[in-house]
């Protein structure tokens, strides 16, 4: 693997690589790329592009890292793809990315698992425990990916073990007068509207966000959620909702549909553009302002959607519904999530089993046969 000097029109002196190699489908071709400053620069930017192209377990794991991204450029949402880029960015190639996967064993997983584990912000804080657990998971995606396709013998994520949770525990709501209460607050027309609509609906961030007039069915009074929007590097994206059953429609109350009215009618837009024109991030700063003037418990705007289920328990609204309202795949993951939000439900397990035992109980049994 040579490295070339050269000499540039401004008598600097530079180095260069040029190399053979094969393609995807097994070709020879040349390579040649200038411009480093360094011998040592030429040589890396080599190695880097070799191991790219390379299909065994020697290829460093930042080039590893690579290629896995570009296989799922066109597999991936941008915003998935960001937040993966994001990760191994921060918290995974910095540690492996001059490591060969082979190398990569069980022993330097835990070392970097208790680095994480070991974190304290400037506040203190460590990581979350469901952050932890979504790190994690992107390490044990990538090195699955390299059994499978680039001779990885195993997967020593499986020996290691993961740290952090899926779930984060008690979550944090609002009751329905809490929201009343916070809504007062709240003095801008764009969004007061949004945060009903979220509280009301529980649809998600990009579910309202990407919300058009048409989307709106005063009629029907109900609101079809077909689309998420997005803001991924500055560039908008109008992306398919999260899973198959979050296409959905949800009945809203008279009011929300009237104030919804109101407020595209106010409006000089065409019939597809966004009714809510600001960001994620504008949407979560108004929050958290409002919430200060209300001087209410700190939430984070996707807790008006848990808000929004506990509600529906409260009110003894079927699981079956409020998994279909959420556009949660199926109601056992309504149901995980939520299980918390039914309390005593246990404790009247054994008076519901004592009934069945009581006189008028059998005599109904006897009549039902």
């Amino acid at each position: 693997m040579p490295a070339y000097k050269y000499q540039t029109n401004d008598v600097k002196t530079l180095w260069y690589c040029s190399f053979h190699y094969k393609d995807w489908l097994g070709q020879n071709k040349r390579k040649k790329k200038m411009g480093f400053a360094t011998r040592k620069a030429a040589l890396e930017w080599e190695r880097s592009f070799l191991d790219q192209g390379a299909k065994s377990p020697d290829i460093l794991f930042s080039s590893l890292v690579k290629n896995y991204m570009e296989d799922n450029e066109t597999r991936l949402k941008p915003t998935t793809l960001e937040n993966k880029q994001s990760i191994f960015d921060d918290k995974i190639t910095p540690y492996f990315g001059n490591v060969k996967i082979s190398n990569i064993d069980a022993v330097m997983i835990r070392k970097w698992q208790n680095e994480l584990l070991s974190y304290r912000s400037k506040d203190g804080e460590p990581y979350a425990p469901t952050y932890l657990k979504t790190i994690h998971a992107q390490l044990s995606a990538i090195t699955n990916y390299a059994v499978k396709y680039y001779g990885l013998p195993s997967n020593p994520c499986h020996v290691s073990g993961s740290i952090g949770k899926s779930n984060a525990g008690e979550m944090s709501i609002w009751t329905r007068e809490q929201f009343e209460y916070f809504i007062t607050f709240e003095k801008h027309y764009s969004f007061h509207c949004a945060f009903n609509t979220l509280f009301y609906t529980g649809m998600r961030e990009g579910e309202l966000l990407a919300l058009t007039p048409q989307d709106i069915l005063v009629d029907e009074k109900s609101i079809s959620i077909n689309k998420n929007y997005a803001v991924v590097k500055g560039d908008e994206y109008f992306l398919t909702p999260k899973t198959d059953k979050s296409k959905r429609i949800i009945t809203i109350h008279k009011q929300l549909c009237d104030e919804l009215q109101a407020y595209i009618s106010s409006m000089c837009i065409n019939p597809d553009e966004r009714i809510f024109y600001f960001t994620k991030s504008g949407l979560s700063k108004e929050f958290a302002r409002v919430t200060d003037r209300a001087e209410l418990p700190h939430i984070r705007i996707h807790d008006l959607r848990h808000s929004h289920a506990s509600m529906l328990i409260q009110m003894k609204v079927p699981i079956t519904e409020i998994s279909k309202r959420l556009g949660h795949e199926s109601p056992e993951i309504t149901l995980r999530i939520y299980s918390h939000l039914y309390p005593g439900n246990e404790r009247n397990v054994p008076n519901l089993i004592d009934a069945l035992f009581e006189p008028e109980s059998m005599e109904n049994m006897d009549d039902s046969e």
